[in-house]
């Protein structure tokens, strides 16, 4: 998330987490550059309006660096001509000022199912369902609850599911913060999901990490 406006950031922020996505911020595009360019993310939302190094610069150094994580920029109504800019230079959507809440939340979660080939709004494999929009997980049709990091751990997974993931991975994705990717470990979550789901659905690959299917 990048945006100078810290009460907006929070707001934004908070929302995202309670859809399930673990967030970083950053107040200016040279802080913004410096940690899209060190980290993998699912989706980064990038305000045009930044002092210093501009939005439309942050857009256009990414690019060029080939980092192809979907972009959602946030524009003022009134300039329309950024937008174009912005979508020229790579952005995946765009979203004016002002604007609901819901709306950005819904955006990126869109962006994210796109990005990883599954658009549809639930994954499904077998008798497992995960309801993406809901945040609800369903074995054999029956509700079963899940904590906010098994959630996201395990949708992070089966959006991906064939390929191997990697414990660094998980852990950034999982994670919004240094401090809290030092506390409880990859190996927790995943040994609490199989036995809520199965344990034969994520497999250990020595050494590598971890595949779902």
């Amino acid at each position: 998330m990048v945006e100078d406006d810290v009460e907006l950031t929070r707001r934004l922020s908070r929302s995202l987490m309670q859809a399930g996505f673990a967030t970083e911020t950053a107040q200016t595009g040279t802080d913004a550059l410096a940690i899209a360019s060190s980290s993998n993310f699912e989706a980064i939302v990038l305000d045009l309006g930044l002092p210093g190094l501009s939005g439309v610069e942050v857009l256009k150094q990414l690019r060029s660096r080939n980092i192809v994580t979907p972009i959602i920029i946030l524009t003022a109504r009134s300039t329309w001509t950024e937008k174009v800019e912005g979508l020229r230079l790579g952005a995946d959507d765009y979203l004016s000022k002002p604007f609901h809440t819901p709306e950005l939340v819904a955006r990126v979660e869109a962006l994210v199912r796109r990005s990883t080939r599954h658009a549809a709004p639930v994954l499904v494999h077998g008798n497992l369902e995960l309801d993406v929009v809901n945040s609800e997980l369903r074995l054999n049709g029956v509700a079963i609850e899940a904590t906010s990091l098994e959630y996201r751990l395990l949708r992070y997974l089966m959006q991906r599911a064939g390929r191997i993931v990697s414990q660094t991975e998980l852990v950034e994705a999982l994670y919004a913060t240094s401090a809290m990717r030092e506390s409880n470990t990859v190996e927790v979550y995943i040994s609490r999901l199989r036995r809520k789901i199965g344990k034969d659905r994520i497999k250990t690959i020595r050494g590598l990490g971890y595949r779902f299917g």
